[in-house]
C-alpha cells in the first residue's frame, strides 16, 4: 500500500473581500440552512483522543492532520495522552452501525458529547444541537472503521475541521473541503486560512455575524496580504433550487430515470444565473456522469464543456482530473487509446498533488489498460503495478482493488484488446 507522506495545501488566490463573505456564510449557517446566532469555538489547548476499534491507518493520518493544523492554522491542538481528558473524541465504529443512526452519512460530528454511547443517550434532547451552543467544550467525530484508508482520512479532515470551525458547505468554493462536490478530500490552503482566522485573538466566542464582519477585513489583510486587491465579482448566493437539483441528481435513492432530468435542471439554473464559475462546471460534470450510460454523446459534450471551464478557471487542477477520468474511460471503451493515454497523463499530476489515491489509482488503471491494448505491454505492467499500491489506500481491500481493476479492464473493446 502506498501513502502520501506529505500533503500539499496550495495557495489562496482569491481576494480577501470574497474570502470574508465565504467566512461569514460558512460560519453563521449550517448545511441544513439553519442560521447560527453567533460564532463558537474551543478556547485553550485542544486535545484529541481515539476510541473504538480504529483501523491501522488512522494514527498516521491523524498525526499528519494535527501537525498541519498546528503549522498552517496556528491551532494549539495535539493528541491526548493516555488518561488525559480530550476536547475532541474520534470514535471508530462499523459503517452499518453508523448509518443505522444517521442514514446516508459517511461520517459526522456532534457537539457536547464524548463518544458514541453518550451521543446515543443524548440524541434528540437538544444537547447535540449546534444552534444552542454558546461555546465549544467537547465534540465527537464518528467515523467508520471498515472502509478504505482514504475514506477514513477524508472523514478525519472534514469532521475534525468542522468540530473546530465552520459547519456549512458552499458549492461556490473552488478550493475547499467545505464543498459537497468532494473534489478536495483534504484540507486546502483556503481551509487553513479560514481556520487560522477562526482562532485569531481578534475573534471570540459569542460574536455575531455583524461584529465578525467588521473585524474580518483587517484580520484577513494581515493573514493573507496577497489577497489585498479589488474584485469586481461578489460571492452571489446559490439558489436552493439549484442545490436541490444537484443533490437529487447525485442521490442513489433518486430513480435513474429522474437523475438526468435533475442534472439538466441544475445546468439550466446555473446558466440562467449567469454563472461562469465552478457551479456551472460542476452542473455539467454531474450531467455528464448521470447520462453517460444512456446518452453518451450528450454526456461527452457536457464533460468537454465542464473541463473547458475548469481549465480556464484553475488550469490542470483536481477538478480537471475528475473530468479527464470520465472522458478517458469513455475513450478507452471506444478504442481511442492515444486519447485515453493523453487524458490520464494530464490528470495524474493533479490527482497526486491533491493526495487523492482513489482518483490516482483509477487514472493509472485506465492508462495501463490503454497501454496494453495498444501493445505497449511492458509499460502497461509497470503502470498497473503502481496503480495497485495506490488502490490499496484508495479502495481498501484487495477485493475492492481487483473489482475496480476488472471494471476498467472490461471497458476496452475486445477487438482492440486482441
Amino acid at each position: 500500500m502506498k501513502t502520501f507522506a506529505t500533503q500539499r495545501a496550495g495557495g489562496v488566490n482569491r481576494p480577501n473581500s470574497q474570502i470574508a463573505q465565504d467566512f461569514l456564510d460558512l460560519t453563521f449557517q449550517m448545511e441544513s440552512g439553519r442560521p447560527l446566532p453567533w460564532l463558537t469555538r474551543f478556547e485553550g489547548p485542544i486535545k484529541v483522543s481515539v476510541q473504538g476499534q480504529a483501523p491501522a491507518s488512522l494514527e498516521g493520518d491523524l498525526a499528519r492532520l494535527l501537525s498541519r493544523l498546528r503549522a498552517e492554522a496556528g491551532i494549539n491542538i495535539s493528541r491526548a495522552k493516555s488518561g488525559e481528558a480530550a476536547q475532541i473524541v474520534v470514535e471508530a465504529i462499523p459503517r452499518k452501525t453508523l448509518q443505522k443512526a444517521v442514514p446516508q452519512a459517511a461520517c459526522f460530528v456532534v457537539p457536547n458529547v464524548s463518544g458514541w454511547s453518550e451521543f446515543k443517550r443524548n440524541r434528540g434532547n437538544g444537547t447535540t444541537d449546534w444552534t444552542r451552543l454558546s461555546n465549544r467544550t467537547k465534540a465527537t467525530v464518528i467515523i467508520p472503521n471498515d472502509v478504505s484508508p482514504q475514506e477514513v482520512r477524508d472523514c478525519l479532515h472534514e469532521e475534525i475541521s468542522q468540530a473546530l470551525g465552520p459547519l456549512n458547505d458552499l458549492y461556490r468554493l473552488p478550493d475547499s473541503i467545505f464543498n459537497d462536490d468532494n473534489f478536495h478530500t483534504i484540507l486546502t490552503g483556503f481551509d487553513m486560512l479560514i481556520l487560522r482566522a477562526y482562532y485569531s485573538p481578534q475573534l471570540r466566542n459569542g460574536m455575531t455575524r455583524g461584529q465578525t464582519a467588521r473585524v474580518l477585513p483587517g484580520l484577513l489583510s494581515s493573514l493573507n496580504p496577497r489577497g489585498n486587491r479589488a474584485t469586481n465579482t461578489g460571492a452571489n448566493r446559490t439558489p436552493k433550487q439549484w442545490n436541490d437539483a444537484i443533490t437529487s441528481a447525485l442521490a442513489l435513492r433518486t430513480p435513474k430515470s429522474q437523475r438526468a432530468s435533475k442534472a439538466a435542471q441544475a445546468v439550466k439554473i446555473a446558466q440562467s444565473q449567469g454563472w461562469k464559475d465552478n457551479r456551472l462546471a460542476f452542473s455539467l460534470f454531474v450531467q455528464g456522469r448521470v447520462s453517460l450510460a444512456s446518452h453518451p454523446e450528450s454526456a461527452i459534450s457536457a464533460f468537454v464543456q465542464s473541463g473547458n471551464i475548469y481549465k480556464k478557471l484553475y488550469g490542470a487542477s483536481v477538478h480537471s482530473a475528475h473530468v479527464n477520468t470520465q472522458m478517458a474511460a469513455f475513450a478507452l471503451s471506444s478504442g481511442q487509446l492515444d486519447v485515453a493515454i493523453r487524458l490520464t497523463d494530464e490528470g495524474i499530476p493533479a490527482a497526486r498533488n491533491s493526495s487523492n489515491a482513489a482518483l490516482l489509482a483509477t487514472l493509472l488503471m485506465i492508462k495501463a489498460e490503454s497501454l496494453e491494448a495498444a501493445g505497449r505491454v511492458d509499460e502497461a505492467r509497470r503502470v498497473r503495478l503502481d496503480s495497485l499500491g495506490w488502490g490499496r489506500y484508495g479502495f481498501g481491500s484487495e477485493r475492492n482493488v481487483r473489482a475496480r481493476l476488472n471494471e476498467i479492464k472490461a471497458l476496452a473493446p475486445r477487438r482492440v484488446r486482441s
